[in-house]
């Protein structure tokens, strides 16, 4: 009987110090391949979002453009032909919004007989976005008279917009280039 008891005393049902150590180093291993996989994974996804919204403002700006379009004093865009003093105060010379705000809301000043408040109000954002990059909804703005590389906005019109982070992405290009 005393011999039994003995043997149960030395087999060990626990883990020994090495087997522990070969498994936090096979854990550390496998954490610092992920790691830079997440970064870039993360990097990916904030460029695919840049791009998303560049695209929807983009799409909003060329949009009201085509409303509101005139060159100088001529009225060409059919709602700024209808609503020619709300046209020549939402509008630069170019027919493009005088800042990202006119894209949330354009009174539309008459020239037509309004039906309800709904209808006299034009609408082609919901809200400025935020800029991925930035965690703002601060953007560097381009007017239609500006080179593709201005640092300064006329403060004219809005042409386009571009993200003011100053990173490089993925491919290289910086993100005021997109």
């Amino acid at each position: 009987m005393g011999g039994s008891g003995y043997n149960r005393l030395q087999s060990s049902d626990g883990v020994t110090f090495i087997e522990l150590l070969v498994t936090l180093a096979i854990i550390f291993i496998l954490a610092s391949v992920a790691l830079p996989i997440t970064k870039v994974t993360t990097k990916r996804s904030q460029e695919l979002e840049l791009r998303q919204t560049l695209r929807t403002v983009r799409t909003a700006i060329d949009t009201f453009r085509k409303d509101w379009a005139r060159d100088g004093d001529t009225l060409l865009g059919p709602l700024c032909v209808k609503n020619q003093l709300t046209c020549k105060e939402s509008t630069g010379v170019s027919g493009y919004p005088k800042s990202l705000e006119q894209l949330l809301k354009v009174e539309l000043s008459g020239g037509e007989a309004q039906v309800s408040e709904s209808s006299s109000i034009r609408r082609y954002l919901r809200r400025i976005p935020i800029d991925p990059l930035t965690g703002t909804d601060e953007w560097g703005i381009r007017c239609y008279q500006d080179e593709p590389d201005v640092d300064r906005w006329c403060g004219e019109d809005v042409f386009d917009i571009y993200s003011i982070s100053p990173r490089t992405a993925l491919d290289k290009t910086k993100y005021r280039d997109w």
